[in-house]
């Protein structure tokens, strides 16, 4: 005989005593059943909470790729403005090279020996960067020719700005010959005797005058026609006081018969700068300035290194 078990059920002290028989192995059946479903509510339960967490997980994941998708977008975007930058560069720099030639033939600076060109050696311009041509394959080789470029463009820029140097030490080195070569009239007035033979007034014979007179009121300022240094201030000769400045590059000028000189040896002068007053000493027949120029110790004619020619067509000559 099977094993039963009965269990005895009461509702309330006044009603019946109800009695409920199971078998032993339904019990177990049973038992089992709710083990089981235990089991799947429970499996049920855990799948669903990591589906929610794997749902949110995929949404973090969604929105952080879409952050990453823009980033790349706004990354691509700042390349192509990159590339654009570069091209403009580089014709900037073709600009100024451009520039630079035109300096150097109007400033007639030749360029240095070497013959590299601006892109280097027999090379030529790179060919454009082409941004709108942007399909992902071509990203990579973009980014490299970029990175190619960019060298390139830094050798470049160095070249250039060595071209610009040597023409600024060439303008700087003629700006201080020009500076120091004479290009005024040293004084205003009548010029009354030329570079040139002429007849003495002193001893009626036809004789090498090696200066330019100009002839004006005592005491009218005397004026430095180019930079130079006082190497001589006081009487010399026949020439009475006298002024001579040393302008370099071989250059020299001389302003003699003069009532005051003004500078001592020494002395830095600019041009335009007064340096004296007209006057009548040493071997002179008036007030008058004798203005010489010497090259490299040899008088030559003044009126090669004047410039001012409006002050001398209307400077009265006395020998014309």
């Amino acid at each position: 005989m099977r094993k039963k078990i009965t269990f005895v059920v009461f509702r309330d002290s006044s009603s019946k005593v109800n009695q409920v028989t199971f078998s032993r192995t339904s019990i177990i059946f049973t038992g089992l059943l709710m083990t089981l479903f235990l089991i799947f509510i429970g499996t049920m339960v855990l799948k669903y909470f990591t589906l929610s967490r794997t749902l949110s997980d995929n949404k973090s994941l969604r929105l952080n790729i879409t952050s990453q998708l823009k980033e790349i977008e706004t990354q691509k975007q700042q390349i192509r403005i990159f590339a654009y930058d570069i091209n403009i560069l580089k014709n900037r720099l073709l600009d100024l090279n451009q520039f630079e030639k035109k300096i150097r033939i109007i400033a007639n600076i030749e360029k240095s020996g070497d013959t590299e060109s601006l892109f280097g050696v027999g090379g030529s311009m790179p060919e454009d960067l082409n941004p709108p041509m942007f399909p992902e394959n071509k990203h990579s080789n973009l980014i490299r020719e970029m990175h190619e470029q960019v060298d390139s463009l830094d050798d470049v820029s160095i070249k250039q700005h060595n071209g610009f140097e040597s023409i600024l030490k060439k303008l700087e080195e003629k700006r201080n010959i020009l500076a120091s070569t004479p290009s005024i009239l040293p004084a205003g007035g009548w010029i009354s005797s030329r570079f040139g033979y002429r007849i003495s007034p002193f001893s009626n014979r036809r004789e090498m005058h090696k200066g330019l007179d100009i002839a004006t009121a005592k005491g009218s300022p005397i004026i430095a026609t180019a930079d130079g240094i006082v190497t001589f201030s006081g009487v010399k000769g026949l020439l009475g006081k006298a002024v001579v400045i040393d302008h370099g590059h071989g250059i020299s000028t001389r302003y003699a018969h003069c009532d005051k000189t003004l500078n001592q040896s020494g002395d830095i002068v600019k041009r335009g700068e007064i340096i004296a007053r007209v006057g009548n000493s040493g071997r002179s027949t008036g007030p008058h300035l004798h203005y010489e120029v010497r090259l490299n110790g040899v008088q030559v004619n003044p009126r090669r290194y004047i410039l001012d020619f409006y002050a001398e067509r209307n400077s009265k000559s006395k020998d014309s």
